[in-house]
């Protein structure tokens, strides 16, 4: 099966950590009203950034084979948790530029079949070992 993502994380006390994706460093941690230090995202704010990156990431990439032109792309995406404490997630997107019905409807089944929306829309079981 390929490796489609990695990223490795160390914690060395408290809740902030630091992960390395390929060359890249990111902080997380909780913000200070959960008892962290805020020193980045917290765990689900990288869960949403990662939906919100794809969905632009993908949007643009299709738009530029169709020559069309999006302008500024501002994807807003929430994650709540209803009474029972079911999780759902609420994007919505905007563009810079003026774009006709046709095309706002052809980007929101793209936005639909982004990768990581599907991998969110089926979920992904989780194998973990202790070494």
């Amino acid at each position: 099966m390929p490796r489609i993502a990695h990223a490795v994380l160390d914690s060395q006390t408290g809740d902030a950590c630091v992960i390395r994706a390929r060359r890249h460093t990111l902080t997380a941690d909780e913000a200070a009203s959960h008892g962290g230090t805020d020193t980045g995202p917290a765990p689900y704010e990288i869960l949403v950034s990662a939906l919100a990156a794809c969905t632009a990431i993908t949007l643009r990439m299709v738009a530029q084979r169709k020559g069309w032109e999006l302008g500024t792309i501002h994807v807003d995406v929430e994650l709540e948790k209803d009474a029972a404490g079911a999780d759902r997630i609420s994007r919505k997107i905007s563009f810079g530029a003026a774009l006709t019905d046709a095309q706002k409807a052809a980007l929101a089944e793209i936005a639909e079949k982004t990768p990581v929306t599907k991998t969110v829309k089926a979920g992904a079981p989780v194998e973990t070992k202790f070494l």
